[in-house]
């Protein structure tokens, strides 16, 4: 097949303990998924989950070992990182059932949803979309996957961010609201899950703006942790 205009090339990530790689297909994130995130942000209790895109080539592959350069973005002055769980999606389905979600997930990772949160917060305001403090260019920093069986307990994992050595954020996946497989669930019954697929799982509390020079060290137990540095 010949085109028109050079295509793009597959966005894929490295795979813990293989040369093979994992195409991305769709980026999906969950908002407010941790109980006191959703309070930082203003809200309470258990509402319906709710989700955003970001294009495939906002990813920033972070390689294990290495630390990736992340440009500050244009048009911000409130850079802010939200470090998730990410889930990788290696069969696809509709309406699948939370009980059995386990059965299309490849593996998981440790991502950023980075945000300009100024300008997002604009768009709330005028009751518009907020792609443009999502879904910009190089918004979605990701590590390696690790395949569910390297992976351990992530139910139960611990999730933390430090930023220049300190503390940001620090929780546990038990704490999300809505859990892997019931997130999947809620997925698959608005879209058709692909494998390829990526969902980012959420943020616990303690976002923060970063600036240029900062170095960021996100965790997720027993997955590769990612490093980036702000430029």
């Amino acid at each position: 097949m010949s085109f028109v205009i050079p295509a793009v090339p597959q966005v894929s990530l490295p795979v813990v303990g293989s040369s093979d790689r994992f195409p991305v297909r769709r980026v999906y994130c969950v908002g407010r998924n941790y109980v006191e995130h959703a309070k930082e942000m203003g809200f309470t209790g258990r509402e319906p989950p709710f989700f955003f895109l970001k294009p495939a080539d906002a990813i920033v592959v972070v390689n294990a070992g290495e630390t990736a350069l992340v440009p500050y973005p244009v048009l911000t002055k409130d850079y802010q990182h939200e470090i998730e769980m990410v889930v990788a999606i290696g069969s696809g389905g509709k309406n699948i059932k939370a009980a059995d979600a386990h059965k299309h997930i490849y593996g998981y990772g440790v991502g950023l949803d980075m945000t300009r949160r100024d300008l997002q917060a604009e768009q709330k305001k005028l009751g518009r979309p907020w792609c443009i403090g999502k879904a910009f260019d190089h918004a979605a920093p990701c590590g390696p996957i690790t395949p569910v069986a390297q992976a351990g307990d992530v139910a139960n994992a611990d999730i933390a961010i430090q930023v220049n050595g300190k503390d940001r954020q620090r929780s546990n996946l038990s704490k999300l609201i809505w859990n892997i497989g019931e997130t999947i669930e809620h997925i698959s019954n608005a879209w058709e899950l692909q494998p390829g697929d990526l969902i980012y799982s959420g943020t616990p509390e303690g976002v923060a703006a970063v600036v240029a020079g900062d170095t960021l060290v996100g965790t997720v137990t027993g997955l590769t942790s990612i490093s980036v540095k702000i430029i």
